[in-house]
């Protein structure tokens, strides 16, 4: 069975939409273009579909990879028969592949090794004969130099014994079994640490079996562990196993039988209830780690979508008490007109040179939002311009500052701002946040937007690959400017990358704004294959409507076809809804145009250039409540869901803590996945249910 063939067995999907698929991802196709513009060769894989074909391909080749390995290194050895080759050629799981090579992978120095240099591996086989009563005597004719008693001989026979146990493929899944149903996963505080690692007390004496331990509490006890708090252990039946261990290898009552029996017991010991605990460690570790991201990955997704304001002369204020307020007046698209500092709070409560410096500003640059951030003295900050934006009948949000310091003091805003201090940089990325989530925080770190769950705790590079996945989807469901996309956006562009974005922008300065889509074929090393994959995602406001939309240039001809057909131009095609629905996409079909294109197209011309994201809302907080201790059990707060894990969500009511919602206090139902019931920024209705201000912790409930 060819990698391909298997593959698309594993996937669930036929040979031939996986084939085209790896014959256009290997020509340097990318996920979004395959699934939006290759539905035909793909079938209609969807962006999800088309990255598992990848991820198993690639998977498929690393083994492949690693049998070559194996084969190379046991042929070196002389030892490879044709049967073997044949049984490692067939083999397609990493686990049994390795157990077949353990017999043969190059040792260091094992205790079984030193035994056989110093002759003892007859005697170890006449002792797994079990036939030999006296073994004593039959030790002392193995007693040499390096073999100073009949003690040590029979110690060197067990230890190759033991060795033979450990190697076997059969007893190593028996093992495997015994963990996989009755593993417990076990932790023991490390002594004298006690006081330190408190905020770990719940892990000092915890147990639970492995395979019912959720990911969340499994990547807490890891991190306690790496911290040096505890101690962790992963422990099967030890009784049943070696139960089920001597029943496989003791076949009598003799002395041999009885020296089989302690050897087995070593080998569980020494050898394979370490090795299979850190097959499952690793294993458990990875699946936690796959969980908690793709929770990570679901946030991101959410966040990157938010609703935008869109195209507004924008006010942003990064409030503050003693340093005041940071005010920046931003013009439609994002640019930086002037920055400002006020002083509504104390200790200098400057509140009537404030408000008219505010007011002077709004009639000067004619604001039509504003935006404030929800850190330190916002919620008086949000009362301060209230009244204000009411009277201009302009709306007021609070917005996210989770990761504005991390941008603010990064090499992208230095290089946006070079005159402005860190200040400035990060009330300018509070407002851009609200008129474009999406094109403002791809320039910032994922795991600073304070959206994942222990995102310092996974596998890194699992982690970069997921939420880059994410980033380069939502990019592209988008759509982006060429014209007033920064260069890190356009990083994200299918087919596009670091260098052409840069390339990109440089053009952008060097000759103006981009008229048209065939003139991004001038920009420097922007190759026929580029020009292919991102055109259709960049969005050009110019003289061909079809610039401005989701039309790929390549049907621009068919669009061009319609209208003509129809005795219009395109434009007036575009602008007559009754006009497109006497279109019969049947009438376009080619060889290489099917219906899912046309239909794509049809609907692309009703809308074109159609944000796929929603109207953002503004949510007012309750007015009593500014601090935890104005908390009381039974309240019912206003509230805007800031975080979604795997056992429930953190809701944002308008004080410094956020409140948790348990999954089982999410609805009157069992509740598996909190994605069920809420969304990122989600604006919910809570219940509070207890509040801890000892650990500044607020227990809520979304049944009210």
């Amino acid at each position: 069975m060819t990698i391909i063939e298997l593959t698309a067995q594993q996937v669930g999907i036929s040979f031939r939409q996986v084939d085209a698929t790896i014959a256009m991802l290997a020509q340097g196709a990318t996920v979004p273009f395959l699934s939006r513009y290759r539905k035909e060769a793909t079938g209609g894989l969807d962006e999800v579909q088309i990255g598992k074909i990848a991820e198993q391909y690639a998977r498929l080749q690393d083994i492949v990879a690693r049998k070559i390995t194996i084969l190379e290194t046991i042929e070196s050895q002389g030892k490879l028969t044709g049967e073997l080759r044949t049984r490692i050629e067939n083999c397609w799981s990493a686990v049994e592949l390795e157990d077949i090579y353990l017999p043969y992978k190059p040792k260091r120095t094992t205790k079984a090794e030193i035994a056989r240099r110093r002759g003892l591996e007859s005697l170890a086989k006449i002792l797994m004969s079990q036939n030999e009563n006296d073994v004593q005597t039959r030790a002392a004719k193995f007693m040499t130099e390096e073999v100073k008693s009949e003690k040590e001989a029979l110690q060197g026979a067990r230890d190759i014994i033991a060795e033979w146990v450990n190697e076997d493929e059969l007893t190593r899944n028996t093992v495997r079994g015994s963990f996989r149903a009755t593993a417990e996963i076990v932790s023991k505080v490390v002594k004298g640490k006690e006081a330190e690692g408190d905020k770990y007390l719940d892990l000092f004496d915890y147990s639970t079996p492995l395979k019912k331990c959720p990911s969340h509490r499994l990547l807490a006890l890891r991190r306690a562990e790496d911290e040096g708090f505890i101690k962790v252990s992963i422990n099967p039946d030890m009784e049943g196993c070696l139960e089920r261990l001597n029943r496989r290898y003791v076949r009598g009552t003799n002395n041999s039988s009885e020296q089989v029996r302690l050897a087995v017991e070593d080998s569980f010991k020494r050898l394979l209830k370490p090795s299979i605990e850190t097959e499952f460690a690793a294993e458990s570790k990875l699946k936690a780690d796959q969980e908690a991201i793709a929770v990570f990955a679901t946030n991101l997704r959410q966040l990157l979508m938010a609703a935008p304001l869109g195209q507004k002369r924008v006010m942003g204020v990064d409030p503050g008490y003693r340093t005041g307020c940071k005010i920046v007046c931003l013009d439609a698209q994002g640019a930086l007109l002037y920055n400002y500092t006020i002083f509504p709070h104390p200790p200098q409560k400057e509140l009537a040179k404030s408000e008219a410096a505010i007011r002077g500003l709004i009639e000067k640059f004619e604001i039509q939002a504003i935006a404030v951030g929800n850190g330190t003295a916002s919620r008086e900050s949000e009362d301060f311009f209230k009244p204000i934006a009411k009277d201009y009948g302009i709306q007021l949000f609070v917005v996210s500052e989770n990761g504005a310091s991390i941008y603010s003091a990064s090499e992208v805003a230095r290089d946006e701002f070079p005159d402005y201090d860190v200040t400035v940089r990060g009330s300018v990325s509070i407002a851009r946040r609200l008129v474009d989530p999406l094109a403002e925080l791809v320039k910032i770190d994922p795991k600073s937007l304070g959206v994942g769950q222990y995102q310092h705790d996974v596998d890194q590079k699992l982690l970069k690959t997921a939420l880059d996945t994410v980033v380069e989807s939502c990019v592209n469901t988008v759509g982006v400017n060429i014209n007033t996309a920064s260069r890190q956006l356009l990083s994200y562009v299918s087919g596009i990358g670091d260098t052409l974005a840069q390339n990109i922008v440089d053009y952008r300065t060097a000759n103006g704004a981009f008229r048209s889509r065939e003139e991004i074929k001038k920009v420097a090393r922007m190759g026929p294959k580029s020009y292919e994959q991102c055109a259709g995602f960049l969005r050009i406001d110019g003289a061909n409507p079809l610039d401005n939309s989701a039309v790929h240039p390549e049907s621009y001809q068919i669009v061009a076809r319609m209208a003509a057909d129809l005795n219009v131009t395109v434009s007036e095609l575009i602008k007559n809804k009754e006009l497109q629905k006497s279109i019969k996409s049947e009438n376009y079909i080619t060889d290489k145009v099917g219906l899912p294109t046309l239909t794509d197209i049809r609907s692309e011309l009703e809308k074109p250039g159609r944000d796929p994201r929603g109207e953002v809302k503004a949510l007012e907080f309750d007015d009593s409540i500014r601090k935890i201790e104005d908390l009381h059990e039974g309240m019912i707060l206003n509230g805007i869901v800031n975080n979604v894990t795997a056992f429930g969500c953190f809701v944002d009511i308008g004080i410094k803590e956020n409140g948790l919602v348990h999954l089982s206090q999410m609805a009157n139902r069992f509740v598996k996945d909190a994605n069920e019931i809420v969304k990122l920024h989600q604006h919910v209705r809570v219940r509070v249910l207890s509040v801890d201000l000892a650990r500044g912790r607020v227990q809520l409930s979304m049944k009210l």
